[in-house]
């Protein structure tokens, strides 16, 4: 990181030292501490201040949840439940609720994805919440202003398709477009530049699919063609970054089951599935990798509690190791439709 861009940063301390003090802030405070002056606001604004606590270890890694939200205790649930994003620390073990979106204020639009990169979560697609049609709409919420910002919409839309962040670009693949056909195109939206290019297609269609950054690679896991709908493929396609190439992966999804939300990656990189690690979370797995732990939620049948669970990464047995079993507020003990670890 290039220190001379941002000079004076604390008067009376050498440069280095200063930076390194505003490097150990915790991300919450980032927003009060960008208004003391203008070189705060463009040292925490800046993508090299971001990458530099990432490399010194002062990131913090939490997870994002799309998660529903409790029914008015007043009135009977009426219609599909509301959405919102919920925040996890599992260091902490406290729980947040990021504000709604200014053009959504009752709900995220149903079934969008989200993902994250650079420290900013980004929410797109999924069908408008008041009439179901299916919208390009894309966002970013920024965590140190705590503010939403609508970018350049999708160049098509499309539904349940495979998206996979890295490095200030998001990757977009199969799904299903307005009339229900599976589709094999693939984008990637650039965040910093505001424009979508279109990639070379995949193979095959793969609608509900999953997507999953591996590497410098981006996997769009399993799905269905549109003749074949329910019955998900044991294939995967990989995006290799640094070529723009596809590569078709025969039997990388052992499972029989939908692939969306629930698929882990085990400690020699083979893909799992969440949904059969253990009966718990049998129904509508969910699984978010936080680095030395992985954040699990499910149900052990149809119309069961939904539990939350803890599994600890460090170990030989990694993603296979046991579910423990965390205490959740009410308030965010609803169903979990999907997640992502935000790295803030």
């Amino acid at each position: 990181m290039n220190q001379d861009e941002f000079t004076e940063l604390l008067p009376g301390l050498p440069e280095e030292i200063a930076l390194e003090c505003l490097t150990r802030l915790h991300y919450s405070t980032h927003k009060v501490a960008s208004k003391v002056c203008r070189k705060w606001f463009r040292l925490l604004q800046s993508k090299a201040f971001y990458y530099h606590r990432k490399k010194t270890g002062y990131t913090h890694k939490a997870a994002c949840l799309v998660q529903a939200l409790p029914a008015p205790t007043d009135s009977k649930p009426i219609g599909q439940p509301r959405y919102a994003i919920s925040v996890f620390d599992s260091v902490t073990r406290i729980w947040d609720r990021i504000d709604p979106i200014p053009k959504y204020p009752d709900g995220l639009p149903m079934f969008c994805q989200i993902g994250t990169t650079e420290g900013k979560l980004i929410v797109m697609g999924g069908w408008n919440p008041t009439t179901w049609d299916p919208i390009k709409d894309v966002f970013v919420y920024d965590f140190m202003t705590r503010a939403w910002t609508q970018c350049k919409d999708m160049p098509e839309a499309r539904s349940f398709f495979a998206m996979g962040p890295t490095g200030g670009r998001v990757y977009i693949a199969g799904g299903h477009d307005e009339c229900k056909n599976a589709l094999s195109s693939a984008w990637v939206f650039d965040i910093g530049l505001n424009e979508w290019t279109e990639l070379p297609r995949m193979s095959e269609e793969r609608d509900e699919c999953e997507g999953v950054i591996i590497g410098s690679s981006f996997w769009v896991v399993s799905g269905y063609d549109t003749e074949s709908q329910g019955r998900f493929k044991s294939s995967a396609e990989l995006y290799e970054l640094s070529t723009g190439e596809w590569t078709r992966v025969d039997n990388a999804w052992g499972s029989s089951q939908c692939p969306r939300a629930c698929v882990g990656v085990g400690q020699n990189g083979n893909l799992t599935c969440w949904a059969e690690s253990d009966p718990n979370v049998k129904v509508g797995a969910c699984g978010v990798d936080l680095g030395d732990r992985t954040l699990v939620t499910g149900s052990a049948y149809q119309g069961a509690p939904h539990g939350f669970f803890l599994v600890e990464n460090n170990n030989k047995q990694g993603q296979n190791s046991k579910l423990t079993k965390i205490d959740v507020p009410d308030v965010f003990s609803g169903f979990v439709q999907s997640g992502c670890c935000v790295e803030i």
